[in-house]
C-alpha cells in the first residue's frame, strides 16, 4: 500500500456537547492511527467551540493493499478532580488519502468536516481536519540483496 507520513492538521471544532460542573467544557483530542497516538492541547475555556490549530504526523509502514487505513478522533474534556469525560469521536478513513499519495509522491486533503459522534451514537457538533500523505522516497539505484544494498552506480 503504501510507506511515507501521513499529517494530520487538527483545525477546530464547532458545536460539541457537554458542560462542565464549574462552567465551560476544555476538550482536547486524542487522535490514532493504528497503534500510534498523539495528544492535543487542552483548549482550556473555549467551551464547545474550541481551536487548536496543530499538526500532528504518523509514520505510515503498511503493504497490505487491503488493509483498511483509519484515523480516530477522539474528544475529550479535561477535568482537575476527576477522570476525563469522553465528549465524542470521529473516524475518517484514510485509505483513500495513502493510496493516492504512494501512487503521485503526495496527497493533501484540504480540511473539512467531519461529524462528531456521542457514546449513544447520535451526532453532536463537528471537527475540522486537514490531512496530507507523502510517500517514503525510495532510492531507484539501489537493489535489496537478503538486507544487503547493492547500488549501482553510473560512469
Amino acid at each position: 500500500m503504501g510507506k511515507g507520513v501521513l499529517e494530520v492538521h487538527l483545525v477546530d471544532a464547532r458545536g460539541l456537547s457537554g458542560t462542565d460542573f464549574l462552567g465551560k467544557i476544555d476538550p482536547y483530542v486524542i487522535v490514532q492511527y493504528r497503534s500510534q497516538e498523539c495528544k492535543s492541547s487542552v483548549a482550556r475555556d473555549q467551551g464547545r467551540n474550541p481551536c487548536w490549530n496543530e499538526v500532528f504526523k504518523f509514520q505510515i509502514n503498511s503493504s497490505a493493499s487491503s488493509a483498511q487505513h483509519k484515523l480516530i478522533l477522539r474528544i475529550m474534556d479535561h477535568d482537575h478532580f476527576s477522570s476525563d469525560d469522553f465528549l465524542g469521536e470521529a473516524t475518517i478513513d484514510v485509505t483513500d488519502i495513502i493510496s493516492l499519495g504512494a501512487e503521485h509522491g503526495s496527497y493533501h486533503l484540504n480540511a473539512a468536516k467531519h461529524s462528531v459522534v456521542l457514546a449513544d451514537s447520535t451526532y453532536h457538533g463537528e471537527i475540522k481536519v486537514g490531512i496530507t500523505f507523502t510517500a517514503a522516497k525510495v532510492e531507484e539505484d539501489d537493489e535489496d540483496f537478503g538486507g544487503w544494498k547493492h547500488r549501482n552506480f553510473n560512469e
